[in-house]
C-alpha cells in the first residue's frame, strides 16, 4: 500500500484527523496536502503551519494559533471529554494520520500525544477508513493508551526530526504571588490537574515542599517533572495524562518511563473518573470572571480563541470529589488588553461557572457555597483590582448583586 493508493480511496471531500498540540506529524501532512485538492483538516489546539488555503476546512473543538482568524475555521463546540463521541457521529473521519515510535513488538507509542487519537482511529476504521503513521525515532515511548498495534495502522512513513519543546516560561512578582495563593490551597495527598503556562508553573513550584501528591491531569509540562524530583509525589501512583508538552529533559524523562500512563481524552476527562480522586485540586484560568461567578475562557470580541477544553470537566469532577477544588487563577488586570479581568458581567458566552474559588494576586475569592451577594462581594474586596472596584460596586448595585 502507498500513500498514494490511500487517497486515490478516499471520498469527495474527506475528513482527515491529525494529531494535533506540539505532535503534527508535518511530513505527512504535507504529502497528502500536495495531493489533494479539497480536504477537511480535523485538528485539536493546531499549531502554526496547518494548511490554510482555499479547499481546505479546517475543524476543531479546541482553536489553536494555527487555527484561529482563519476564514477556513469551523468551531464545533464541545466538551473535550465527549469530542470522541463525534468521530462515532457528526464528524466521522475518513482519513487518520498520527505521528509514533518506530515499532516494538508490534506496537507503536503515540508518545507525547494520545488526546482523542485513538477514538479517531477506531472511528475511522469502523468505516473502512485508513491511517496513516509518521514513524519518528525521536519520539517518546510511552505506555497506556498510547500503545496502538500495529495492525490498526495501514501505512507507516519514516520521517525522524526533533519534537517541538516548550521555552522555559517567565514568572513575574504577580504571578508568583498567585501561585503562592494557589499552593497554600493544597494539602499533602491531593490530586492535582494543572495545565502549562505561568499560573500553573507557578502553582506548581509551590507545591515541592507537599509529600504523597497525585497527577490526573488533561497535560502536564515540566513543573511535573520538578515535582518528582523533590519528591512530593507518590511514587505508588502512576503519573496519569493524555499528552504532554515541554523541555528536552522532560521529553528524555518520559521515554519508556513506567510511572507515565498515558490516557484516551474520553478517560482522562471524564467527570466521574475525575472525582475518584483524593482531593482534587484543578487549576484553570480565564480572561474574564464576572461577579456571578461566571469564566469566559474561551472568546475575545465574540470571535474564538481557543474554546471550552478540558475546563469545564475538571471544574465539574474536582467539586464532586472528597475535599476537591477547583480553582480560577488569574492576574486581576489584563497586560495587552489593559483592562480589569474580573466584570460585572461577561460579554462573551460563558465557558465556566460555580468555582470554588478565585484567584488573583490580591487575594482569594471564595465563590462555591455562597450566596450571589456574598459572592459578588468577594470577587470584588479579594480579586478585582483596587482601581476598578468602586466602579464594581456600582455595576453590582444595578445587577442587585449589592
Amino acid at each position: 500500500m502507498t500513500l498514494t493508493s490511500v487517497l486515490s480511496a478516499l471520498p469527495a471531500d474527506p475528513r482527515i484527523v491529525v494529531s494535533g498540540n506540539h505532535a503534527t506529524p508535518w511530513h505527512v501532512l504535507g504529502l497528502v496536502d500536495a495531493e489533494l485538492d479539497s480536504y477537511r483538516l480535523w485538528a485539536l489546539n493546531g499549531q502554526h503551519g496547518l494548511p490554510d488555503r482555499p479547499g481546505v476546512e479546517l475543524e476543531t473543538s479546541f482553536v489553536g494559533p494555527g487555527q484561529r482568524r482563519s476564514a477556513r475555521l469551523r468551531y464545533v463546540p464541545c466538551r473535550l471529554s465527549m469530542v470522541p463521541s463525534l468521530f462515532h457521529s457528526t464528524q466521522p473521519p475518513d482519513l487518520v494520520l498520527v505521528h509514533t515510535t518506530e515499532p516494538r513488538n508490534g506496537y507503536v507509542s503515540l508518545g507525547v500525544e494520545v488526546n482523542v487519537i485513538p477514538a479517531a482511529i477506531e472511528a475511522a476504521r469502523a468505516r473502512g477508513g485508513r491511517v496513516v503513521a509518521q514513524v519518528n525515532r525521536q519520539m517518546p515511548w510511552t505506555g497506556g493508551a498510547a500503545l496502538v498495534p500495529v495492525d490498526q495502522i495501514d501505512l507507516m512513513i519514516p520521517a525522524d526530526g526533533p519534537l517541538p519543546t516548550a521555552p522555559p516560561g517567565r514568572i513575574d512578582d504577580d504571578y508568583a504571588l498567585i501561585g503562592a495563593r494557589v499552593a497554600d490551597r493544597v494539602s499533602d495527598g491531593s490530586c492535582l490537574q494543572a495545565g502549562i503556562g505561568a499560573v500553573p508553573d507557578a502553582s506548581m513550584r509551590g507545591l515541592v515542599g507537599r509529600r504523597g501528591l497525585q497527577i490526573w491531569t488533561e497535560m502536564f509540562s515540566d513543573s511535573v517533572l520538578d515535582l518528582e524530583l523533590a519528591g512530593a509525589l507518590d511514587q505508588a501512583v502512576p503519573i496519569r495524562s493524555s499528552f504532554l508538552f515541554g523541555s528536552p529533559e522532560l521529553l528524555d524523562w518520559v521515554d519508556g518511563n513506567e510511572r507515565i500512563e498515558m490516557l484516551r481524552t474520553e478517560v482522562s476527562n471524564d467527570p466521574a473518573r475525575i472525582a475518584a480522586n483524593p482531593q482534587m485540586t484543578s487549576i484553570n484560568t480565564a480572561l474574564q470572571v464576572d461577579l456571578f461567578g461566571q469564566a469566559n475562557a474561551s472568546r475575545i470580541s465574540a470571535r474564538i480563541h481557543s474554546g471550552f477544553g478540558g475546563q469545564t470537566d475538571f471544574i465539574v469532577g474536582a467539586l464532586h470529589s472528597q475535599g476537591g477544588q477547583a480553582l480560577i487563577a488569574l492576574k486581576s488586570w489584563h497586560p495587552k488588553a489593559d483592562c480589569s479581568t474580573i466584570v460585572p458581567l461577561v460579554d462573551e458566552p460563558v465557558t465556566s461557572f460555580q468555582m470554588s474559588a478565585v484567584v488573583t494576586e490580591h487575594g482569594v475569592a471564595q465563590v462555591f457555597g455562597h450566596d450571589q451577594r456574598e459572592q459578588a462581594r468577594a470577587l470584588i474586596e479579594q480579586a478585582a483590582h483596587p482601581s476598578v472596584r468602586e466602579e464594581l460596586w456600582e455595576e453590582a448595585a444595578g445587577l442587585g448583586l449589592a
